[in-house]
């Protein structure tokens, strides 16, 4: 993992713009302001996480998985251990990427190798996000429609799926799919609020997928504890868990020698401060588990949550998010 990560980091750039944050003075401290927007949401997202799958657990459960998650942060190694590693392709297309001298041709000749991903960029390249003037029907093509960074996002999205999607049992396998969505349409908007903050557009897009690798791991523990299929309901629980892990997520970051402005960025998007990526990181995140509690119809577009927690781009950022297919 450390090493294909590293070479997906090399030349990351775009162009892409977006409008400035848009500051807010309503009379509440905005820090205070934005916390409690952020915990009613966390709150809103684990509930709907849990689903059927929630039960009343004891204060003492839930004691130990948080305090487990938490001592895990500590031995990211064996966090990593829980989670699968990359496709083999993506090391190959990352060392070409990086190659100035690599033709078009070349990539695509790596891309074909692979009849999945072949498909993947093909599509991507047809996608409603770069709406082309006419169906794109080659490799090459669709590897000129996304360019070099589209064509690394693309393959940071091929190489995470498999770390968060594919679960072997019990709760964590069921809530997967979710959690996957939820880290795609977060890398995404945190890539698009990344340029009004001056972020890195590539490196919010990978804080954005990374940032759910820890609670993936957590909810394997609760499995392993809970012994069910279950785990706790209650929201103070959730946001508990989804603070411990984004933790859990920055040290297994670390671990696969991220950058370190993006793996801080995961463990600071609750508080960036003045790192842009993390507040790209936060904004990109609230958004994404707003769209997943609209589609889910836990929200309604004139909630307080939608209303008080979005300015005007972010809004058209999370309409933008309802075309996006995981």
């Amino acid at each position: 993992m450390k090493n294909w990560m590293s070479r997906l980091i090399g030349g990351a750039g775009s162009d892409t713009k977006a409008p400035a944050a848009v500051a807010v003075d309503d009379g509440e401290d905005q820090a205070q302001r934005s916390q409690r927007i952020c915990g009613e949401i966390d709150a809103a997202y684990y509930r709907w996480l849990t689903g059927p799958a929630g039960f009343n657990a004891p204060a003492e459960i839930e004691t130990r998985i948080l305090d487990e998650v938490q001592a895990l942060a500590g031995r990211p190694a064996d966090a990593a251990g829980l989670v699968p590693r990359v496709p083999e392709v993506i090391p190959q297309l990352l060392r070409s990427l990086n190659d100035e001298e690599s033709s078009t041709a070349e990539l695509s000749r790596l891309v074909a190798q692979d009849v999945v991903l072949a498909a993947e960029v093909i599509r991507e390249a047809n996608s409603a996000y770069y709406r082309p003037m006419s169906t794109v029907k080659t490799v090459e093509a669709a590897i000129m429609m996304l360019g070099q960074n589209g064509l690394r996002m693309l393959l940071a999205r091929v190489g995470f799926r498999p770390v968060i999607k594919m679960q072997s049992d019990g709760f964590s396998r069921r809530v997967a799919p979710q959690i996957w969505s939820q880290s795609e349409k977060c890398a995404l908007a945190a890539s698009l609020m990344a340029p009004g903050l001056t972020a890195g557009v590539f490196e919010s897009y990978l804080a954005g997928l990374m940032q759910n690798v820890g609670l993936v791991v957590a909810f394997r523990l609760a499995d392993r504890i809970c012994e069910n299929g279950k785990v706790p309901v209650s929201g103070e629980f959730g946001v508990s868990l989804l603070a411990r892990s984004r933790q859990l997520s920055a040290e297994i970051a670390k671990h696969w020698e991220f950058p370190r402005d993006v793996a801080d960025a995961i463990a600071q998007a609750s508080d960036p401060g003045e790192s842009s990526i993390a507040l790209a990181l936060g904004q990109g995140d609230r958004i994404a588990k707003l769209r997943l509690l609209l589609d889910g119809a836990i929200l309604t577009e004139d909630d307080a949550l939608v209303a008080e927690g979005l300015d005007s781009f972010q809004r058209r950022c999370l309409g933008k998010l309802s075309h996006l297919e995981s």
